[in-house]
């Protein structure tokens, strides 16, 4: 009955946790606009490449792919605002729960 239990319990914090954003935007990151289209950056001056990661797997479990890459954008809008950019562009798709990103100084 005990090992029920914890199959149960642990299930339940699998199911919510999958589901929870562990990424906050700073208010630097916020600064950041995120663009989809290489013409939205023409004229810009790039400020480098940024990869960033997290856990898209909790325990086996995949969490959501929005929620993970909604986390992955937070983290690039994080560090592009530490190098001076005020614009991302996300380069191919995202892997394993990494991504790719190209940061630009657009104003």
């Amino acid at each position: 009955m005990n090992q029920f239990k914890i199959i149960v319990a642990g299930s339940l914090v699998l199911a919510f946790s999958s589901g929870c954003t562990w990424v906050a935007l700073e208010d630097s990151g916020k600064r950041v606009r995120v663009v989809g289209s290489a013409a939205e950056v023409d004229g810009c001056e790039s400020k480098g490449e940024i990869t960033t990661s997290v856990r898209d797997k909790v325990a086996f479990v995949s969490r959501d792919p929005a929620k993970v890459n909604d986390e992955l954008e937070a983290l690039a809008r994080n560090q592009a605002a530490e190098l001076g950019a005020d614009t991302i562009r996300g380069v191919g798709e995202m892997d394993n729960g990494s991504k790719r990103f190209d940061a630009f100084r657009c104003k």
